[in-house]
């Protein structure tokens, strides 16, 4: 194998590595030497590829949240979908992709990194994951209130959904599946807690 074509088979393995880390155990918890470790290579080896940890960090984020934007923009054109539909969709994009509440690690990451760094972030959250979902909340279908702007709500939709992510207790209990728990969770965060009557 030439050394062009080992390098950049190297730097995937990196990425796919740091991808999965990352997203298992957010920025914080993951280490390049934790990355290098499961690969088997050094650190220096790393470094060789990405400067350094938030480097990798924006290069794996980048990656991912583009194959996300696709996704939401893909479920935002099945207009044969009711909104509700569309949402739950977008939501099974969202936890196929992440197995930890999405808010929750771009709020850790964004304590830790650089300002540079957080800029960069930033805009991969609002172009990948706040724009797409503020896409939906503006259908006249979805009846966003008028105190709230699209963006806005897309971005207290992200931040309500930690429980789809694990909760400590079994929401809807054991007699329900996965899918379905999903949707009760998705229905209290857009319609809320109380018992509406008619």
């Amino acid at each position: 194998m030439k050394r062009a074509e080992q390098l950049e088979k190297t730097r995937q393995a990196i990425i796919k590595t740091a991808t999965k880390l990352f997203l298992q155990k957010g920025f914080g918890e993951t280490s390049t030497r934790d990355i290098a470790k499961q690969i088997g290579i050094t650190q220096p080896a790393l470094y060789h590829h990405f400067s350094d940890k938030e480097v990798l960090y924006l290069d794996v984020m980048n990656k991912l949240s583009g194959k996300i934007r696709q996704e939401i923009n893909k479920v935002m054109r099945k207009h044969d979908l009711a909104s509700e539909e569309q949402l739950l969709e977008i939501v099974k994009v969202l936890k196929k992709h992440h197995p930890l509440s999405i808010y929750d690690q771009y709020r850790q990451a964004m304590l830790l990194l650089s300002k540079s760094s957080q800029q960069k972030l930033n805009i991969i959250f609002t172009m990948d994951y706040l724009e797409p979902i503020s896409d939906y909340f503006k259908q006249p279908s979805v009846k966003l209130r008028p105190d709230l702007l699209p963006k806005e709500a897309a971005e207290l939709f992200l931040a309500s959904l930690s429980p789809l992510f694990g909760t400590y207790q079994l929401i809807g209990g054991h007699s329900i599946s996965d899918d379905e728990r999903d949707q009760l969770i998705l229905d209290c965060i857009i319609n809320g807690l109380a018992k509406r009557g008619k």
